[in-house]
């Protein structure tokens, strides 16, 4: 007897769809609201990723239009310009590194490389095999090697995570044969 209460209860219950749109937003509106936020952290890595690569770029060509020797000043100057422009709030770094090709021996030399923000310098032995990641260039002919290093947070925790953004920017000297480091050898 009181079992088909019961069952009559339920029956009356599954049938009554009072309440079922503010269920149905209960379990809807927290997985939309993720959503949203996980699009536009999508969306600002990539904006953030766009800017700290066109910043490297911006410094990589400031670099190789100068005719004077550069300083630690400058170059420092330059990472704060860097982190201006990237609108970096966390810990970023920059190395500038004058490279040559040597065609007899198919490989880059490094005339000097100087860093700001931590990084070490590039040595000989760094840059010997990088004849696949650089240009093809005439004989003796050199390049300005720009790196920078900028930490990406993201806005939300969405499943994103913390990473660094590494950008690897290479430009010809503009005005003169090379750009020197105080003097030139």
């Amino acid at each position: 007897m009181w079992i088909a209460r019961v069952k009559t209860r339920l029956r009356g219950f599954l049938r009554n769809d009072d309440g079922t749109i503010a269920v149905e937003a209960m379990i809807i509106l927290p997985v939309m609201f993720w959503t949203f936020l996980s699009v536009f952290s999508i969306f600002h890595a990539f904006r953030t990723y766009s800017i700290n690569h066109k910043a490297a770029f911006s410094i990589g060509d400031s670099i190789s239009r100068e005719t004077a020797p550069l300083d630690q000043a400058y170059l420092d100057g330059s990472l704060q310009l860097f982190n201006y422009m990237s609108n970096s709030r966390s810990h970023s770094a920059l190395r500038v590194t004058s490279l040559y090709f040597d065609a007899d021996n198919a490989r880059f030399y490094r005339d000097w490389s100087k860093s700001s923000g931590g990084k070490p310098e590039l040595s000989n032995g760094d840059v010997r095999d990088w004849v696949n990641r650089l240009p093809t260039i005439p004989d003796n002919e050199r390049i300005m090697l720009v790196e920078t290093w900028s930490t990406y947070e993201p806005p939300f925790k969405t499943g994103l995570e913390q990473r660094e953004i590494t950008n690897f920017v290479f430009t010809r000297p503009r005005f003169a044969p090379r750009v020197c480091w105080l003097e030139c050898n």
